[in-house]
């Protein structure tokens, strides 16, 4: 009987054994991964806060410098373009008529600074606590009570409409090339970057101005915004001011077909 009775001891033991040997490895392949994890997250977090947006605030920040670099290229640009023209005015061969066509045709193309009567329109968010002024509208969603880009292209094309002879965007001059682009609730012109409140400057006759402005279906739907949930607009005669030349680069950037 002590033989019997010790054959299911003696068998037992190395049973368990490998019964559970593969629960030992599965804890520690659980370990190991659990390492390999929280070094991959100190190695990514390099001891900062990654559940923080610090990464979209750098990102902001260079946004901005970005700008205020392109900024200062402008001005630096605008005022290389002016000595060159004063060194070529000296001894270019030029008739004064062909003089005459190339101040005109610069004039046209916004490159040199224009002054005259004047009307500004300033676009401004809502307050952020808006609520529907008149009965029959819904409350506002948050796109609702921002400046979008087609509010902004809507004001510079009355002007345009209107009889503008310039306009300037907050502090730039606009040309033919100018793209009056928004992403998120920034502005983006020529390479710099603006928040609200907008500015729009253009030069012309004022009443013209105004009646292009009213008569905008685009602005007549932005007006609703206003009345109802208070988005901002402001129109000014401003008298006669001087709009800066363009400064920019002029080179076009244009497809090319495809060689067969």
């Amino acid at each position: 009987m002590s033989n019997s009775a010790d054959s299911p001891g003696t068998g037992s033991t190395p049973e368990r054994a490998r019964r559970f040997r593969p629960v030992r490895v599965l804890t520690a392949a659980v370990f190991a991964l659990a390492g390999l994890i929280f070094f991959t997250s100190f190695d990514t977090a390099k001891g900062t806060n990654i559940r923080t947006d610090s990464s979209l605030l750098k990102l902001s920040d260079l946004i901005h410098e970005r700008s205020r670099e392109n900024g200062e290229l402008d001005e630096t640009n605008g005022t290389l373009r002016q000595d060159i023209e004063a060194l070529a005015e000296r001894d270019d061969g030029s008739t004064k008529a062909e003089d005459d066509k190339l101040s005109a045709l610069e004039k046209r193309a916004g490159t040199q600074k224009l002054k005259g009567d004047s009307l500004t329109v300033t676009l401004n968010d809502a307050p952020p606590d808006a609520t529907a002024k008149l009965p029959g509208y819904p409350e506002p969603q948050p796109d609702y009570l921002v400046i979008h880009q087609q509010d902004l292209q809507a004001v510079v094309n009355a002007m345009w409409q209107g009889g503008a002879r310039g306009i300037k965007v907050m502090d730039q001059r606009l040309i033919s090339t100018s793209a009056v682009r928004c992403v998120g609730n920034t502005l983006i012109l020529q390479g710099r970057v603006y928040s609200p409140p907008y500015k729009i400057t253009a030069v012309g006759d004022p009443d013209k101005l105004q009646k292009a402005l009213a008569a905008s279906p685009a602005i007549q739907n932005y007006m609703v915004y206003v009345n109802v949930y208070g988005l901002g607009w402001k129109v000014e005669e401003n008298g006669p001011v001087t709009l800066p030349g363009y400064s920019g680069t002029v080179d076009l950037q244009y497809a090319k077909p495809v060689e067969q």
